[in-house]
């Protein structure tokens, strides 16, 4: 690499232990990525960015690592009732049966039983831990929303559903403020219309390795975010 200055990235998701080694390489070149190894772990990792969402967002508990009692005790924190599994960075959502949906967390042999299906399943990409999230009946197509500096500039469909045109009455009057109090400076935000109407936060992860849906062009993403 030749140039040197600010660069933003847009390739592969990489684990914040990867990208921070990726950053030194480039800084070492003279490039410094606009979006830090600090905000970059933020905007990929639940735990950094759900205080700020809270309110928009399914409620949220975490552990540090895959151990069952720590499972346990998340899962008591999060209370009974229905609940969705991930880890700080994804779900296993083609696995909903086995590895997702949780019908009832004071089930502790069932419950636990997702959580390690989950975690055979992410084998080596299992990042940080397990994240128990409350479950919330959602309806439509998701829509992924792309946010420079705390501005939303582009809504418009999910990459899981591209031909899907997004609704024109996505209300972001309460993520706007969340997002901005992040001051991160490249995200997206995917929302989904819950059943009783209100929009909800369903992920935020950095722009820089989030899928581009067909109906934004390169030229519209590169354009955006300059």
């Amino acid at each position: 690499m030749s140039g040197t200055g600010e660069a933003v990235y847009r390739g592969w998701m990489l684990a914040a232990d990867r990208y921070r080694a990726f950053a030194a390489a480039l800084a070492a070149r003279g490039v410094v990525l606009r979006t830090s190894p600090a905000q970059y772990r933020q905007a990929h990792e639940l735990p950094g960015w759900y205080g700020a969402l809270a309110e928009v967002t399914p409620r949220s508990v975490w552990t540090v690592g895959a151990e069952r009692s720590a499972f346990e005790e998340a899962s008591a924190r999060l209370g009974g009732g229905p609940a969705v599994l991930r880890d700080y960075t994804k779900s296993m959502k083609h696995y909903w049966d086995e590895a997702m949906y949780i019908p009832d967390t004071a089930d502790r042999d069932i419950a636990w039983a997702v959580a390690a299906r989950f975690r055979e399943l992410r084998e080596d990409d299992f990042a940080g831990g397990f994240v128990l999230r409350r479950y919330e009946e959602l309806t439509g197509p998701e829509v992924r929303t792309w946010w420079v500096a705390g501005e939303c500039r582009f809504v418009g469909p999910h990459p899981d559903a591209p031909d899907t045109a997004a609704p024109s009455d996505v209300d972001l009057s309460g993520v706007v403020p969340a997002v901005a109090a992040l001051g991160l400076p490249f995200v997206t935000v995917d929302l989904a219309r819950r059943s009783d109407g209100a929009w909800r936060v369903v992920e935020l992860g950095d722009g820089q390795v989030s899928d581009r849906p067909p109906a934004l062009s390169a030229g519209a993403l590169v354009a955006a975010v300059r």
